[in-house]
């Protein structure tokens, strides 16, 4: 570990406890204090949730997220290198040490990093710390992509056609390929959120694709296996929330409609699905929580489906994790995911009125990507010289962002997710309109434009949609996207703020001159005067810590 900080709330009592119990042991482990491996906006809503259950978050983060808002809000943070996330959030051995540092009782990986890795639940396990998600067991049945298909058919739970093992080489791949009839899908076998996906629809584009796939699977999970299935056209995809407690007790909180996709990521998610009625929701849950039972899962996760015109739903995949748009789920349900998250890894029983829970209302997620969607959604790193964040009834932001912070090419371009509720569908969309029309984010280009565009598309705003609606309905949208709008008053904004930071910008032969409005090496400055022992590198690796 490279450095640590400490913040100058001292810390809560910690209490040492026993590691957790294997699958299906649902003795109570206290938990006094939880390390959170994750960083931006999951971090901070997890460190929210710790916080109304009484429980100390501590921190760890990579040197680009020094003066990020959840390492300042932490009770402690630690660094653990620099910003590669291979160095850094994707080092287990660093996070486990971070956590013994702290006195950590548990470890909320978040999403993403090393969420689904079975190997650091491991490893957290040998440390006697509780990992915040499935037990390992459950980890490398469902995490393992292939493996999890191979348990559904014997279950007799409806798969997508595809191979039975990882892809050993091209030549298997071709083999299926020309079995199967192009297009088909490559996959990453240890993970999902759509690393590691290609579609390739003929065979003369199959190598460049498989090295394209392996490569992005290696870089976002540390494992370059791959698999393959049929391509399905004009379906949607349906996922099912789903919590399991240490009881043998496990419930289907309905699902998300999560069909707009780019890329096969998903950017705006909403629960529940126009294409399901009630029977056919109570059907999709109950081939959910048999996915739950044959993996032995436990704690939250989502298990998703492919669902055809007909409306038959094939088994896709287990993300053994928290997902990105789960506050859809909670807003229509009332229930903090991320709390029951930590009480079922303490031993908490579900509770029984959460049985024949019926979703409330109509929510709405736009994922807000720091990307250029008038370019060919290309990445847009930059600093954010201004913010404005929306509010009012029914709306909800999800945010680690604040004016001057950087945004890095390290990470995932996810900066914000808005969400919205509403009484129906129609309400819900009003309100996404009026929210994403208060949202300003001057400095760098966002998706903002883009999702107020798709939010007046005639197709989804009558919920005729499948995972191949956004590349039909790019070309007009694309022509809404040039036309003047709100980007004028965030180009005058963010012109107004680089004037005002070249009139405040303090010479260079002057080191006692004040910062710069905007500038993180003067906000950090002014914390080391507040605190002059925060950033200081230990040269014994002792703690630094303010008395």
């Amino acid at each position: 570990m490279r450095q640590k900080t400490s913040h100058a709330r001292p810390p809560r009592p910690v209490q040492k406890t026993r590691g957790p119990a294997r699958s299906g042991d649902a003795a109570v482990r206290p938990i006094r204090r939880v390390l959170i491996a994750n960083r931006g906006e999951i971090a901070l809503r997890v460190m929210r949730a710790c916080r109304e259950m009484g429980i100390s978050p501590v921190i760890v983060y990579s040197e680009a997220d020094r003066d990020s808002l959840p390492v300042r809000l932490a009770d402690a943070a630690f660094c653990i290198g620099p910003a590669p996330a291979r160095s850094s959030y994707l080092d287990g051995g660093a996070i486990l040490r971070a956590a013994r540092e702290a006195g950590a009782d548990a470890i909320h990986p978040g999403y993403g990093f090393l969420a689904e890795n079975a190997r650091f639940a491991e490893a957290c396990e040998s440390a006697s710390i509780t990992f915040i998600g499935p037990p390992p067991e459950a980890m490398h049945l469902a995490g393992d992509k292939v493996e999890a298909r191979r348990l559904m058919m014997k279950r007799g739970v409806p798969v997508i056609p595809g191979l039975a093992e990882r892809a050993a080489d091209v030549a298997a791949i071709a083999s299926f390929g020309r079995a199967s009839g192009y297009p088909i899908i490559l996959k990453a076998a240890a993970g999902g959120g759509g690393r590691g996906m290609r579609v390739v629809r003929a065979q003369a584009e199959l190598e460049p694709a498989v090295r394209a796939a392996r490569s992005e699977a290696l870089a976002s999970f540390g494992d370059d296996g791959i698999y393959a299935e049929k391509f399905l056209e004009n379906v949607r995809h349906i996922e099912v929330q789903i919590l399991a407690d240490g009881h043998g007790r496990a419930v289907h909180l309905g699902e998300r409609e999560c069909s707009v996709q780019r890329r096969h990521q998903k950017l705006v998610e909403e629960a529940p699905s126009v294409a399901l009625r009630a029977g056919d929701r109570e059907r999709i849950g109950q081939a959910a929580l048999e996915v739950v039972k044959a993996c032995g899962y436990r704690n939250a996760g989502t298990i998703e489906f492919l669902l055809d015109a007909r409306g038959q739903a094939y088994f896709m995949e287990v993300n053994a994790r928290i997902q990105v748009e789960h506050p859809v789920t909670e807003m229509v349900t009332g229930i903090d995911l991320v709390r029951a998250q930590i009480g079922i890894a303490r031993g908490d029983a579900l509770e029984a009125w959460r049985d024949g829970l019926q979703p409330r209302g109509w929510a709405i997620e736009c994922r807000i990507l720091a990307e250029d969607p008038v370019n060919g959604f290309r990445p847009s790193p930059g600093r954010v010289a201004a913010l404005r964040i929306p509010a009012g009834p029914g709306v909800r932001v999800d945010t680690a962002l604040q004016p001057g912070d950087e945004i890095s090419l390290h990470y995932d371009a996810l900066i914000a997710k808005l969400i919205a509720w509403g009484r129906d569908r129609q309400e819900a969309i009003a309100r996404m309109r009026r929210a994403l029309d208060e949202f300003l984010v001057a400095g760098v280009r966002t998706t903002l434009p883009f999702d107020r565009a798709l939010m007046a598309d005639p197709d989804f705003v009558a919920g005729r949609l499948d995972i191949g609606y956004l590349e039909r309905a790019m070309p007009r949208l694309s022509a809404v996207l040039r036309e003047p709008g709100p980007q004028a008053e965030v180009a005058a904004i963010a012109a107004a703020v680089r004037a005002t930071e070249e009139t405040h910008r303090p010479a260079r032969s002057d080191p006692a001159a004040g910062p710069g409005p905007w500038a993180a090496a003067g906000r950090r400055a002014q914390m080391e005067a507040r605190a002059p022992d925060r950033w200081a590198t230990p040269s014994t690796g002792a703690a630094s810590r303010r008395a």
